[in-house]
């Protein structure tokens, strides 16, 4: 049966957060909320997680995994990032975008992109995802959970629960309205920043 944490959006205790990250070493599997919408989290070297995750959301080795990161200290052990987009990067952050870049040697090579070795990476503000980072003091390996048969992101902690019992280990309830609104995704692999997908973030810094 899934397992219900409960923790508080503005101000979470940390005995919860506790809880969410020791399932999270413990090698599960957890639904949390980001302000992109719900997320599938996992620690980065989980092969089983990873599994789980790929079988939940039915992908194939194009698609790009992240790396949620606590900040932009943390994001530069993972990725690497030139002169010409640090300050672009850095700027947007924290913030909805998700930036695509080649992996270091930090990255586990199962979640690199296949071709171009390449891993998204993203900085959020959100108060629950900054406490699990910063308790478990590495990135979180995520991506946005949407069904295959859905358009949007999970929103709801009792229909993820009810749709994905015995796939996921436990789901994080804030309590608070969680809107589907996905990231920006600027790919910046090549060194020259390129718009994939226009979400919640401006697209203004990275375009012309």
């Amino acid at each position: 049966m899934v397992r219900y944490i409960d923790i508080h959006p503005q101000n979470p205790q940390q005995r919860a957060v506790d809880q969410a990250v020791e399932v999270i070493t413990g090698g599960g599997l957890i639904a949390y909320p980001t302000d992109s919408g719900y997320a599938l989290g996992a620690q980065i070297g989980n092969a089983d997680a990873l599994d789980r995750i790929r079988s939940i959301r039915r992908l194939d080795d194009k698609h790009h995994f992240t790396l949620v990161c606590k900040d932009f200290a943390q994001l530069g052990q993972f990725v690497h990032v030139d002169n010409a987009v640090f300050r672009a990067v850095k700027a947007a952050t924290p913030g909805p975008y998700t930036f695509i870049l080649p992996g270091t040697r930090e990255v586990p090579r199962r979640l690199l992109q296949e071709k171009k070795k390449t891993v998204g990476v993203r900085i959020p503000g959100h108060a629950i995802v900054q406490a699990l980072l910063t308790t478990l003091r590495e990135p979180i390996l995520s991506t946005t959970l949407i069904l295959p048969d859905q358009a949007e992101a999970m929103t709801e902690a009792w229909q993820i629960a009810d749709e994905l019992d015995g796939r996921v280990d436990a789901v994080i309830e804030s309590g608070a309205e969680v809107v589907p609104q996905p990231t920006t995704v600027v790919d910046l692999s090549d060194g020259v920043a390129d718009v994939v997908r226009v979400g919640a973030g401006d697209p203004a810094p990275f375009e012309g």
